[in-house]
């Protein structure tokens, strides 16, 4: 992927990526309607935003509790070394947990701060005890039960 700064887009390029990361269903005839293009100009440019790194994926977003996955909760992770080869290990366990939807290395109290969908503190609790306590280099996990989500997966703005 190149640089991506504004400088590479233009105001197509922008309404393009507005449009799609408000509705990413819409269909090359309606995004293309909406940014006053032809449907084979808006195609055109669409596929270079993926293929230049701008647009990254297209998904459907599930409602947890819909799918039996009501409880978020949010970790720190100490660890007990600060090395690459500590952070690769315990980034690699981490990538094979499918409850974990977010990993960050974070500057602060943490090493690391983990988003995890889980159904509820049952879940959880199983989950600490049987794979998160056991990660590689693990010296500490801190636990948030979030009590209200306020504002999660905030479209970009630009």
């Amino acid at each position: 992927m190149q640089d991506s700064s504004d400088q590479d887009l233009d105001k197509i390029d922008l309404k393009i990526l507005r449009a799609l990361q408000s509705e990413g269903r819409l269909s090359n005839a309606d995004l293309a309607e909406r940014v006053n293009v032809s449907a084979a100009t808006c195609h055109r440019r669409t596929q270079r935003l993926f293929e230049e790194g701008f647009i990254i994926g297209v998904r459907a977003e599930i409602a947890p509790a819909a799918v039996g996955l009501g409880a978020l909760v949010m970790v720190g992770v100490v660890l007990d070394r600060s090395t690459p080869e500590s952070f690769a290990a315990f980034e690699g366990a981490v990538m094979a947990m499918k409850e974990v939807l977010d990993c960050n290395l974070v500057a602060g109290d943490f090493d690391y701060l983990l988003k995890i969908r889980v159904r509820d503190m049952a879940d959880f609790n199983k989950l600490h005890g049987q794979k998160l306590i056991a990660l590689p280099g693990v010296r500490q996990t801190r636990t948030f039960f979030v009590m209200k989500e306020v504002k999660e997966n905030a479209r970009l703005s630009f």
